[in-house]
């Protein structure tokens, strides 16, 4: 795939976002749910790849935006930025879910084994050999490139659970192992979103003639069902209170981990004894992470002019950790999700060994998060003076 296509190195990512900035941000508010079946996304920013990985962050891209554009004229593109913020807070501030999520799939996948019937309808939805033309199309052109824009998404997502009757766990972790753009939280609540569990009884269900329509008469979809019946789950899991890092240590001897959480550490981590740069084979999930961690590494290595390391494991870091006499492992804060789920584990590995591990959270989180308890629009209330408080706005 063409790199600068879906960016994931910064400075690719930079370059589409100047471009998306002078010729396409004013026109996203109308155009950004037409899909072209051939592939041309060109009315979105196809940034999510770069912001999944914080190549370059929320921030940088709605400071451009609005550098150039009064908040009025692009206030559809900067809401949508703030929904990627959104779905990380509602899901930080309801963790449970995400482990049963998981569970949730696996139940599925052992029920998959038992049923030829049910294991038939998967694999015809997988490989693209339904017969309802859109949804196969679709699923061929995230196979071939790992992407599919937003509304396609929803499309996919609605057809699945409603036409297909398949369960929406096994759709979404599908879907999150073939994207560009995989991200935990987003990926996993718009499909609850799509199903009706995320607003409770407000289901999206697709509709033949607006496909139609949104694909120029390119894709169509016969047969699609004309009622959502929303699946059926137990007690979704209850609010709790913000996961706090531990902060960095300025001054302490450090080891900076880079993970596919954050990927431009070197522009808000400020350290003073920083003795290596690492990154760990085991969070490395795709070739896409792959060019995004060597173009960090590079980055970073350049900032604090210091050793660069790679490591097969996870639990390596306390030997490297050692070998180097650093005390501190410090990486980006990792929200729900696989790497979170792995720091978590190599926390437990490293009491008792005299090394902390510090996380790095964004001032764009720390304001925003505590409004993503509810629906969105709380937290869309607040984005003019969200942004007033990190100086985006004046």
């Amino acid at each position: 795939m063409d790199p600068h296509q879906f960016p994931i190195t910064r400075a690719s990512a930079l370059d589409r976002l100047d471009a998306f900035v002078a010729e396409a941000a004013l026109a996203y508010g109308t155009r950004r749910n037409y899909v072209d079946a051939a592939g041309a996304h060109n009315a979105v920013s196809r940034l999510s790849a770069a912001l999944r990985r914080r190549v370059i962050s929320e921030e940088d891209v709605v400071r451009a935006v609005l550098t150039a554009h009064p908040l009025e004229a692009v206030e559809q593109f900067v809401a949508e930025v703030f929904w990627r913020t959104y779905w990380k807070g509602w899901l930080e501030l309801h963790r449970g879910l995400w482990r049963q999520f998981g569970q949730e799939v696996d139940r599925e996948k052992a029920r998959l084994a038992t049923s030829r019937e049910a294991a038939a309808r998967y694999d015809r939805a997988i490989s693209g050999a339904t017969g309802i033309d859109a949804f196969d199309h679709w699923a061929a052109e995230l196979a071939q490139t790992g992407y599919l824009h937003n509304w396609a998404r929803m499309q996919v997502a609605s057809i699945w659970i409603f036409t297909l009757g398949l369960p929406w766990q096994l759709g979404a972790d599908w879907i999150f192992g073939h994207l560009r753009d995989a991200d935990p939280a987003s990926n996993t609540l718009s499909w609850r979103w799509v199903a009706g569990l995320h607003t409770a009884g407000k289901t999206y269900l697709a509709d033949e003639a607006r496909i139609t329509s949104m694909t120029g008469g390119a894709l169509k979809a016969n047969g699609l069902a004309t009622t959502a019946k929303v699946p059926s789950e137990g007690e979704p899991p209850c609010q709790t209170k913000l996961r706090e890092p531990t902060l960095p240590d300025r001054s302490a001897p450090s080891l900076v981990l880079l993970t596919c959480e954050d990927l431009s550490l070197e522009t808000v981590l400020d350290l003073d004894a920083v003795r290596g740069i690492v990154i760990a084979r085991d969070l490395t999930a795709s070739e896409a992470d792959q060019i995004a961690l060597a173009d960090a590494m590079e980055r970073s290595a350049q900032r604090w002019q210091t050793c660069q390391f790679e490591i097969e494991k996870l639990a390596d870091l306390i030997t490297l950790a050692r070998e180097i006499g650093c005390t501190q492992i410090v990486t980006g804060f990792a929200p729900v999700g696989p790497t979170a789920d792995a720091l978590e584990n190599l926390c437990l590995l490293l009491t008792g060994h005299g090394i902390a591990l510090a996380e790095q959270k964004r001032r764009w989180d720390q304001l925003a998060w505590p409004y993503c308890g509810k629906g969105f629009f709380q937290l869309r209330s607040r984005i003019p003076a969200l942004l007033r408080e990190q100086a985006i706005l004046g």
